[in-house]
């Protein structure tokens, strides 16, 4: 028989009834807990991993007044509200029981025990539990999507040969549960490539629970991608569902993973492996089925053999890589893209859709684009809002190639530009050399390098 996947702790002072429904629940439970003092009922509320609790009315020999079970039954309350107790007590405390219950107890036994009437107590109580979580991860999803969705995202659209590939590319393997790893630069879309495989995939009814990993500390790591229970650190005033979880069924977008810390990607790679997690401060582990999809615009199989990415967590992300084009490599996308975004942003500001003049399409065109279709975007959103009339022109966009920048008298040598961008990157992030090599678009190692190179060090 098939134990169900739950905990219970039962609390009773008489070894005789802790030993005898241990021995009964452990058919059908996966753990059970038993515990002769009430006053360690504080250690398993802070643990948050206890799914059902059994607690006796009266813990004193003499005393049957319910006073000290009604006790932790407020206290339990207090701290999980959502907590499935089920009171046990023998048929004179009956009218306390039903008291009881108004508080917030699920239910309540009679002792002696029958064992059929305690384990269908006992299986409604877990559905309940089981409903309740389910409840609160979907108010977690609901507030995350609502979160992700405020913001704005780049069109995934195109036309061009580049882009068709990718879009096959995503057909093909958007019907598997391979783990994708997205490659481009910042700004391409890697995102609403992640949500395109999301999309067309079998778990497209399921969520979509995005996360940026390299931004976040170690602490904050654990706690934002496998969740921490109430009291596990100073700032922990509730339980919380991580990532992870709330992904279950669904899509993992871990964007930008190259910039995560050697530390944690051991931490992910275990994640990842067992396809479980434990919250910070609970001991209980928590199966999690997921389809993992990563992005990054750093370069990871450089990273690899410098030691600065894990192979092992570089083998299991890339079962399908799928490179995303930059914009000046599907210039011809541009009428395609420029269309959707003065669309958009005219409805939004509630101003008629311009159209462009011959001289103002040659600009575009002409134009390198380094931040993408992001940039695009931003530029024609500016644009609209700042102009008057039908029809946008030149002057209107105000965009500079950087080849085109470079004053005549200066010496047009990659040596000197090479060492001139790196001195810029470290004054601007004020020696930070993990920052300065991100905002470069190379590795720390590969900074190194070029600091004792140019003799910068």
């Amino acid at each position: 028989m098939k134990k169900i996947p739950a905990e219970a702790l039962i609390v009773d002072d008489d070894p005789d009834v802790l030993t005898s429904l241990k021995l009964f629940l452990k058919q059908h439970l996966e753990t059970v807990h038993c515990e002769q003092d009430s006053s360690r009922l504080n250690e398993y509320l802070n643990s948050g991993s206890v799914d059902l609790i059994l607690l006796d009315m009266n813990f004193r020999s003499g005393e049957d007044d319910g006073r000290e079970g009604m006790y932790w039954l407020q206290r339990i309350m207090e701290v999980r509200p959502n907590s499935v107790v089920i009171l046990m007590t023998a048929y004179g405390e009956v009218e306390l029981a039903v008291k009881a219950i108004k508080l917030g107890a699920f239910d309540f036994i009679l002792k002696p025990f029958k064992n059929e009437k305690l384990l269908a107590t006992l299986q409604a109580g877990l559905r309940l539990s089981r409903t309740q979580k389910e409840v609160d991860q979907l108010k977690t999803v609901s507030q995350v999507l609502s979160e992700d969705n405020t913001s704005g995202r780049e069109a995934f659209l195109g036309d061009s040969l580049p882009m068709k590939k990718v879009f096959d590319t995503i057909e093909k393997v958007a019907k598997t549960d391979a783990n994708v790893l997205i490659l481009g630069e910042n700004g391409t879309g890697k995102e609403m490539a992640a949500k395109a495989v999301h999309r067309a995939s079998d778990r497209h009814d399921q969520p979509f629970i995005s996360v940026d990993p390299g931004s976040l500390n170690e602490n904050l790591f654990e706690s934002e991608l496998f969740g921490h229970v109430k009291g596990a650190f100073t700032d922990a005033k509730e339980n919380k569902v991580g990532r992870f979880e709330l992904a279950h069924g669904g899509t993992l977008f871990l964007d930008e993973i190259g910039n995560l810390a050697p530390p944690l990607q051991a931490k992910l790679l275990s994640a990842l492996q067992n396809r479980e997690v434990t919250r910070i401060g609970s001991s209980k582990k928590i199966m999690v089925n997921i389809r993992l999809v990563s992005a990054t615009n750093m370069p990871l199989y450089e990273m690899a053999g410098m030691d600065e990415f894990r192979q092992d967590l570089l083998y299991r992300i890339n079962t399908v890589e799928v490179r995303i084009p930059a914009l000046r490599e599907r210039l011809s996308d541009l009428p395609l893209l420029v269309d959707h975004f003065l669309e958009r942003f005219s409805k939004r500001y509630h101003k008629p859709k311009p159209e462009l003049s011959k001289e103002a399409w040659d600009k575009l065109k002409s134009y390198s684009w380094p931040g993408n279709v992001r940039e695009l975007q931003h530029t024609l959103e500016r644009v609209l809002i700042l102009h008057e009339g039908q029809r946008l022109e030149t002057r209107d966009f105000q965009l500079t190639n950087r080849a085109a920048d470079t004053s005549e008298d200066e010496v047009l040598n990659l040596m000197a530009m090479e060492g001139r961008l790196i001195e810029r990157a470290l004054e601007k992030h004020q020696g930070n050399i993990s920052k300065a090599a991100q905002e470069l678009g190379i590795t720390r190692a590969a900074l190194y390098r070029r600091l004792d190179k140019h003799d910068l060090q």
